[in-house]
């Protein structure tokens, strides 16, 4: 397995979350899906810049997190916990391994009857 799959460690790392569950998501989807009741989280990866394979250098991922929910203090307050599971970590599924995971940027918005936190993470793998 390669960067490309790094969704899978994000699922797990989200889906396996007390925090998460405690917020009462109700899904955690891979880029977008149109069956979703509020709070949700949906992530994408948005790039990758693949690291040279024979000096063995990481690919660098840049993986897009959206935090929605029905009001804005919610979003904000489940966007936190959704850094704290992701911002720092480390982990390993299926031989991939996830070296780093680090918040580098984000938005807000309204959209689709939800209020939106986006979340940028950029991942070395």
């Amino acid at each position: 397995m390669t960067s490309l799959s790094i969704g899978k460690i994000i699922r797990k790392l989200l889906t396996e979350s007390a925090e998460v569950r405690a917020a009462n998501v109700t899904k955690v989807f891979p880029v977008v899906t149109d069956e979703a009741r509020l709070p949700y989280i949906a992530y994408r990866r948005a790039d990758i810049e693949p690291g040279p394979v024979k000096v063995g250098n990481a690919d660098t991922v840049t993986v897009e997190v959206a935090v929605f929910t029905k009001d804005y203090e919610s979003g904000i307050e489940l966007a936190e916990v959704v850094r704290s599971v992701l911002d720092g970590q480390q982990a390993e599924i299926e031989g991939l391994r996830m070296r780093s995971c680090t918040l580098t940027g984000g938005d807000e918005k309204y959209q689709d009857d939800a209020y939106v936190q986006y979340l940028v993470f950029t991942i070395k793998a």
